[in-house]
């Protein structure tokens, strides 16, 4: 199975596939989402450590059943041939109703089929109020394309 793009990345192709990224978590569709990633593929996701599609099906499962009208922005930090460095902030709130904003970085590194075999994530939650939201759109589902980036939104 391929997942184009394909390393190397250019700085455009490092593009697509952090939107492509960006697309499929907003979907919050674990199984979809899994397909993205080798079928051996290791995370560290704060302090949580994966491997393998079915742990990541999981993981994903208990993130969306906590983490309510989650939205997320990507945006690429820097990329080598087969890595790529993203930061990004995503939105959600608590079953209480209470809204956070995480911010993160993650590393990425692919296989030539353009399958992630690696993802490093350190992530940080902010309390915010409801009216401090930056993110709206229908969700889930992807980030409409004139809804501004996260440099745009001074993140």
């Amino acid at each position: 199975m391929s997942r184009p793009p394909l390393p190397p990345f250019t700085a455009d192709s490092a593009a697509a596939k952090a939107r492509a990224a960006e697309d499929a978590w907003n979907s919050r569709d674990p199984e979809r989402i899994s397909l993205a990633y080798s079928e051996d593929s290791w995370w560290r996701n704060r302090s949580t450590f994966l491997q393998g599609r079915a742990a990541i099906v999981e993981f994903l499962a208990g993130k969306w059943e906590r983490e309510l009208d989650y939205r997320l922005v990507k945006e690429v930090w820097a990329h080598t041939d087969d890595v790529i460095a993203v930061r990004f902030a995503y939105e959600y709130h608590d079953a209480d109703g209470r809204w956070f904003r995480a911010y993160g970085n993650e590393n990425w590194r692919f296989d030539g089929d353009g399958l992630m075999t690696h993802r490093h994530a350190s992530i940080n939650d902010v309390a915010i109020e409801e009216s401090e939201r930056k993110f709206h759109w229908d969700a889930p589902g992807p980030r409409p394309a004139d809804h501004p980036g996260l440099s745009d939104l001074g993140l």
